[in-house]
């Protein structure tokens, strides 16, 4: 069984809900800060006739769940329905990407990281007959997805990148090597290229040597540098202010070409410079892939999908209108009212 969000990126709005806590509770402070402001709550409260608390904690309980299930259907959850094994010929590819705290510089607009993941968007439309992974890296290296001809969970998975998946700093693309090269296939010596985006800033020694070593395995390494020279200061989420170090000077986050380089040449590889030229840098890389010999390979996937957002979005409707009707204030019983008639003197 596959399941998998269409629009993974609708999640995000599930942030609000934290809003909507918010409001909730302040709503309720100040409730109960103008009962005490009048006197005993208690009493008070039996002033209020009607008002029950537990009503407006349930109204508010049913636009939560309302707002919750609304995303989850605007995200479409879908689940896969019929698997097909596809035969393809091409080259395994492996994308090492750069997801330090200097991949938020912003010489390269937005910043680096996020002109990194278009490179990335743009190059996987071209790649369509090879297969894909990813390993991400700042101080240490992780395989974030396997090889896999699955080009849309390969767009999912990187929604999801981010600095705060590795809280060790550094740039360890020696590790990020290893860590993809074990990814391929260690039967064959050829149809492996890693391709590797970075700033290249603290990087380790041990890059080069591990480049050498991967290429040995049949990896050919392309390195992608990001970033100016010159440099860019590093923004500081927490101040909203440039980042500095201990005597107060503002850290400067600069692109080590020299590094990459040597570790394309390494591999074999080529080496580019992404500014703001994405377009010539995929077009680059996908002729150097192509020119590498090809294999065929078939994989089992997923194919076809069953959506079922209408059922997220139909239970959220309901809810928003059991809310409507349900009033905060309960209804008064009606009292037997006797009307006693009198004679007229």
């Amino acid at each position: 069984m596959m399941l998998r969000f269409q629009h993974s990126e609708y999640l995000w709005a599930l942030v609000l809900l934290l809003v909507l806590q918010l409001a909730f509770l302040s709503i309720s402070w100040w409730k109960r800060r103008s009962v005490r402001k009048l006197g005993d709550p208690v009493l008070v409260e039996k002033l209020f006739t009607g008002y029950s608390r537990r009503r407006f904690t349930f109204r508010f309980l049913l636009v939560f769940l309302a707002f919750l299930f609304g995303v989850i259907g605007l995200a479409n959850i879908q689940k896969g329905s019929r698997m097909e094994k596809i035969t393809r010929k091409g080259v395994d590819v492996v994308i090492a990407l750069d997801v330090s705290k200097s991949m938020l510089a912003g010489d390269v607009k937005p910043d680096r990281l996020t002109r990194a993941k278009q490179l990335i968007l743009k190059l996987s439309d071209k790649l369509d007959n090879d297969r894909i992974g990813m390993v991400v890296f700042a101080g240490n290296a992780y395989l974030q997805m396997p090889l896999t001809i699955d080009y849309s969970a390969a767009k999912m998975y990187l929604t999801t990148v981010g600095p705060e998946m590795i809280p060790t700093q550094g740039t360890a693309i020696g590790q990020a090597i290893k860590v993809a090269n074990e990814a391929f296939n260690k039967k064959e010596r050829k149809h492996k290229s890693l391709i590797i985006i970075s700033d290249g800033e603290d990087h380790d020694e041990a890059a080069v040597s591990s480049a050498r070593a991967a290429f040995e395995d049949g990896v050919v390494i392309n390195t992608i540098g990001i970033g100016s020279p010159t440099g860019s200061p590093l923004p500081d989420p927490e101040t909203g202010t440039n980042k500095k170090d201990k005597e107060g000077n503002i850290v400067i986050s600069k692109l080590n070409e020299n590094a990459l380089k040597s570790i394309a040449a390494a591999g074999k590889g080529i080496y580019e410079h992404l500014d703001n030229n994405t377009e010539e840098v995929v077009n680059s890389l996908t002729q150097k892939i192509d020119s590498m010999e090809q294999k065929e390979f078939g994989e089992n996937i997923f194919t076809d999908y069953n959506s079922y957002f209408q059922y997220f979005l139909a239970i959220s409707l309901i809810l928003l209108v059991a809310e409507f009707f349900i009033p905060e204030i309960r209804r008064r019983k009606r009292a037997d009212v006797v009307v006693t008639a009198t004679e007229k003197p």
